[in-house]
């Protein structure tokens, strides 16, 4: 496909990313096929106990990243000459973290549990399942240097290879229709099967895992840099998992519900990132060459993504009932007004994915913490105040105003506002309608 020149953007650069996000785009396309159709099998209540243990593992999970992923790319970029040292440290961090996060997860869900109106063992093995994924997510390192190098297709390649076996295992549980159990072990195995293929492709490409190297002067250079990251890698995690977490309360059936309306809205969540991941270099190079070739390349894709974002969010939301049922059909009664609203957080989501790179590329990396940090705040009042009134509604329409709050937050803040009026003016199609005049 030929992709049209675009102001500010390298037409064959552009061309390159975009191959790599359509390749990244089938192979999640397979996965969101596959999770509506275990949702459809499992059922709301084994749905919901499912969903609450990936979103309860996820807070903790986020803690086991440290922050590090675009800070690899970052210190690989500046120093190639010391790639096994920044690797080989940010994986024994990663592995030394997630060892303690693993149990720690299963012990404060014991304590949680006691709040919860079904407590069953059942759900703790759950937990303990999920929480194991992490340990392997921390070869997502190999990955961080692929788009380092702008050669994210061979990671894509690999996740992709992987989705297809993970997808067949996941149909063959429901032809064999085993319970909810199977499909812990599977997200295990899912872990398991790409750290397996990143390693791999890795050395093919001629590397050695077995020469990375741990520097105790580097592991301190990174933490000091990436520790606001962490707390905003946390925050992050806090704010779009709390909803499930806390609905809970309202039983398995109820988190099921509104999972399943979430799993719709949250499904394209990848395409922000895809994008933004991949034109992260051109933009990073086009701040230390000409800072207005910089700011066209940050209004162009905050315009891009608001012109992807809005018309999905007026389709869903308009369709929401009919999309439910025809997915998951009438076992999910409610879903629809709850996706109604959800959806709309894409368009934040969107921005949001895009004015962080910002942040990261000017090094505003305690900026970040604070936005996020005021998501997540938000989305917790709002979730104490709403959850009780209206359910998983109230739930989706915290997320909706947390979202809107986190990305426009940095208007409060004088270094960052110009990105906060820039997003504004994509927002309301005011940078989109002076480009047509232009023309």
């Amino acid at each position: 496909m030929k992709i049209p020149a675009i102001s500010g953007f390298d037409p064959e650069a552009f061309q390159k990313y975009f191959k790599n996000t359509v390749w990244l785009m089938l192979g999640r396309v397979l996965s969101m096929i596959v999770g509506f159709i275990i949702a459809r099998y499992l059922g709301p209540s084994s749905f919901g106990d499912l969903s609450f243990a990936i979103a309860f593992t996820a807070i903790f999970a986020a803690v086991g990243t440290l922050g590090l992923d675009s800070f690899i790319i970052r210190e690989i970029i500046q120093f190639p000459e010391k790639r096994d040292e920044i690797l080989g440290t940010s994986f024994w961090l990663r592995i030394g973290v997630n060892f303690i996060l693993v149990p720690l997860s299963v012990i404060i869900y014991l304590l949680f549990r006691s709040f919860s109106p079904s407590p069953g063992i059942s759900l703790g093995v759950l937990i303990a399942l999920c929480s194991l994924v992490s340990l392997f997510k921390s070869f997502n390192i190999i990955d961080s240097y692929f788009q380092s190098q702008v050669q994210s297709k061979f990671v894509v390649q690999v996740q992709n290879v992987c989705l297809v076996i993970s997808a067949s295992v996941k149909i063959l549980f429901i032809i064999l229709k085993l319970p909810v159990i199977y499909f812990a072990f599977a997200l295990v195995a899912d872990g398991f099967i790409l750290a397996t293929g990143l390693i791999i492709i890795y050395q093919k490409k001629g590397f050695q895992v077995f020469q990375w190297q741990f520097n105790w002067i580097r592991a301190r250079s990174l933490l000091n840099k990436s520790w606001p990251l962490i707390f905003t890698a946390v925050m992050i995690s806090f704010y779009m998992q709390i909803d499930q977490v806390m609905l809970k309360m309202h039983g398995s059936r109820a988190v099921g519900i509104y999972s399943a309306a979430a799993r719709i809205s949250e499904a394209w969540y990848f395409i922000p990132v895809a994008i933004v991941t991949s034109i992260f270099p051109a933009i990073i190079n086009a701040r230390k060459t000409d800072l207005n070739r910089y700011y066209i390349r940050l209004q162009n894709l905050y315009d891009l993504l608001v012109a992807i974002s809005i018309p999905v969010a007026i389709v869903v939301s308009l369709s929401a009932n009919f999309i439910i049922n025809m997915l998951y059909g009438n076992q999910y009664e409610g879903a629809g007004t709850m996706l109604s609203i959800h959806i709309w957080s894409g368009i934040f989501v969107f921005l949001g994915s895009a004015s962080s790179q910002f942040l990261l590329a000017e090094g505003f990396t305690l900026t970040s913490f604070m936005r996020t940090a005021l998501g997540a705040l938000v989305n917790i009042l709002l979730n104490i105040w709403l959850i009780p009134l209206y359910a998983g509604v109230g739930a989706s329409i915290a997320t909706l105003i947390a979202y809107c709050v986190a990305t426009f937050s940095i208007l409060l803040f004088p270094h960052t506002r110009q990105q906060g009026v820039m997003m504004l003016k994509s927002l309301f199609l005011i940078s989109l309608i002076q480009k047509v005049y232009k023309r």
